[in-house]
């Protein structure tokens, strides 16, 4: 499915659209997914119509939570 996935010249469109990421805890927590990958996760749940909580961890996009 990576032919599907956010074109470079549309995610530099949208890339400046987006706030900026907000600084890590010095309490840790789970590293931030980046954002790109999270969209890219978004819309693959839009086009197969899957549930969030069925989104394939193999493909690199985060959870279905963190989409």
């Amino acid at each position: 499915m990576r032919d599907k996935e956010v074109s470079a010249a549309l995610w530099e469109k949208l890339e400046g659209l987006l706030p900026e990421a907000p600084r890590r805890s010095a309490q840790g927590g789970r590293p931030r997914v980046d954002d790109r990958r999270a969209l890219n996760g978004i819309l693959f749940v839009l086009r197969t119509g899957i549930g969030w909580e069925h989104l394939p961890q193999e493909l690199g996009y985060g959870s279905g939570m963190t989409c």
